[in-house]
C-alpha cells in the first residue's frame, strides 16, 4: 500500500477533508491532495506531522516493514484501539480473548483428530 492510499483511509475512517487536514496542520490543500493522489511525498516534517496527527508511527504511514508479520496491520489494529472509549476498549479486548479461546479450540479438535486417525 502506498502512502497516498494510507493517508485516503485515515481520512475516511475518521470523516475528515483534505481541506480539513491541511487546515488542521497548516499545510496547502494542493499538497494533502497531491500526497492523497500519491503525486508527490511529504517531507520528513511533514510525515512526522501526519503520524503525530494520526496516533500512528512513520513506518505505518509509510508502510515499511521491519521484522516478520504485517507492521500494517498490527499499527491498524492500534490506531484502532487508540480512537476508542475505554469502555469500547475493554470490549475490543475480551473480543480478541474470545478468537483467541476460539482457535485454540480447534487446534485441540484438530490435533484429536489428528491422533485419531493415525491409531486406526
Amino acid at each position: 500500500m502506498k502512502f497516498g492510499e494510507i493517508l485516503r483511509e485515515l481520512l475516511e475512517e475518521r470523516e475528515l477533508s483534505q481541506k480539513q487536514l491541511a487546515e488542521d496542520l497548516n499545510i496547502s490543500a494542493s499538497a494533502v491532495g497531491n500526497y492523497v493522489r500519491n503525486n508527490r511525498e511529504p517531507d520528513f516534517e511533514t510525515l512526522k506531522k501526519f503520524a503525530d496527527y494520526f496516533h500512528v508511527s512513520t513506518d505505518f504511514l509509510l508502510n515499511h516493514h521491519t521484522k516478520e508479520g504485517d507492521p500494517y496491520l498490527d499499527q491498524k489494529i492500534l490506531q484502532i484501539f487508540h480512537s476508542l472509549t475505554a469502555e469500547q476498549q475493554e470490549l475490543y479486548i475480551e473480543q480478541g480473548k474470545l478468537f483467541i479461546r476460539c482457535n485454540n479450540r480447534k487446534k485441540e479438535r484438530s490435533s484429536l483428530s489428528s491422533s485419531k486417525d493415525k491409531a486406526v
